[in-house]
């Protein structure tokens, strides 16, 4: 998804300099909503821990 978002950014920067305003739009509603996905997924991760079944250490 972060690799998504990044190629985004390089379309959007390229529509911005070309001047194709339909498809700046266009994917700035896409970088847009491939943004809320990556802050999902990281919200999700915060609340979930896993346990890995490693014992703990004893001195």
């Amino acid at each position: 998804m972060v690799e998504i978002r990044d190629n985004l950014i390089v379309r959007i920067t390229e529509a911005e300099r070309e001047g194709w305003l339909g498809e700046f739009e266009g994917l700035r509603a896409s970088l847009a909503g491939a943004q809320n996905k990556i802050n999902q997924i990281d919200a999700s991760s915060l609340k979930h821990t896993v346990d890995v079944g490693l014992a703990a250490r004893r001195r």
